[in-house]
């Protein structure tokens, strides 16, 4: 891991949201062959353990509302992947990954660098704007100033934030044209998918909420995917913010947390703003993203058996 001064002061979102793992924290083996789903939650075995991540998960094993179940090792979901070791790539190729839909915009890009992916698999970018939460971050920490940070985080700022940024996933065109555009590669796929953006749990919830929606999985069963992240991140973050004060960053980076955690509101703004712009989900899919009626076919197809 680079010295925290110098990962601050080049790219601060990418050592607050995109570290996979701070020093110390433990993570899983990838399996001999192939990284299937550690049993690393209570409720499913799902966790990839692919190292170098924290976040990365496959999306088989929802119920629908019609009784079936979605696939599992047809779609993935993940964080970054430009921060993957040597043996995290070797754990990724034994997913037989087709493509990786990379959600982050040309700046994250840049400051992070690009995805680290086995050979033959095909990237595809397709950059959802973060309303420059990427810059917002890295000015206030690097201010190191807590009157500052306190006027800019704290009393409810950080949570208003993160919900105007779920409102601009739906209200923003070229955001509706990304997502759209990733759900088709989804849905035209013949090997296996991952998705991702740099967190893996803001662009990269919202786009699993709607896929998994529109495939028939329950609102609150999506959701509770969607909160996953939470749970996955905690160790790392936590560790991040240990490390901020450490360095004199912030005296209280407990500020971050709404930047760094998903709340359940969040989503809900991003569900609700849908609504309010196209009447009902369905309109949202059909209108606001672009998808016709035998792509939805298709995706339905490719990940519910």
């Amino acid at each position: 891991m680079a010295p925290i001064r110098r990962a601050v002061s080049t790219s601060v979102l990418a050592l607050a949201l995109v570290m996979p793992l701070a020093s110390g924290t433990a993570q899983a083996s990838p399996a001999a062959n192939h990284p299937r789903p550690a049993d690393s939650t209570a409720t499913s075995p799902r966790v990839l353990a692919v190292p170098g991540t924290v976040n990365a998960r496959d999306i088989g094993g929802y119920r629908t509302y019609d009784g079936k179940t979605t696939r599992w090792g047809v779609l993935y979901r993940s964080e970054t992947l430009s921060k993957l070791p040597p043996e995290g790539v070797n754990a990724l190729a034994g997913l037989g990954l087709g493509s990786v839909i990379d959600l982050r915009t040309g700046p994250e890009i840049q400051a992070d660098g690009a995805d680290r992916l086995p050979a033959g698999v095909t990237s595809i970018a397709q950059p959802v704007d973060d309303t420059s939460l990427f810059a917002f971050i890295g000015m206030v920490v690097r201010s190191k100033d807590p009157v500052y940070q306190q006027q800019q985080l704290g009393g409810g700022k950080a949570e208003l934030r993160m919900e105007a940024l779920y409102r601009a996933f739906v209200t923003n065109a070229a955001n509706r044209a990304a997502l759209g555009a990733a759900i088709r590669t989804v849905a035209n796929a013949n090997e296996p998918t991952m998705f991702h953006c740099s967190a893996g749990k803001d662009r990269t919830g919202i786009l699993a909420d709607t896929i998994l929606r529109s495939v028939g999985v329950p609102a609150s069963t999506s959701e509770g995917d969607y909160l996953l992240s939470n749970q996955l991140r905690a160790a790392s973050d936590a560790a991040l913010k240990s490390q901020l004060k450490a360095a004199g960053f912030m005296q209280d980076p407990t500020l971050l947390d709404p930047l760094l955690q998903v709340h359940s509101s969040y989503l809900g703004a991003f569900r609700a703003q849908a609504v309010a712009d196209y009447g009902s989900f369905g309109a949202f899919l059909t209108e606001g993203l672009g998808l016709d009626a035998l792509t939805l076919f298709k995706l339905r197809f490719r990940i519910v058996g």
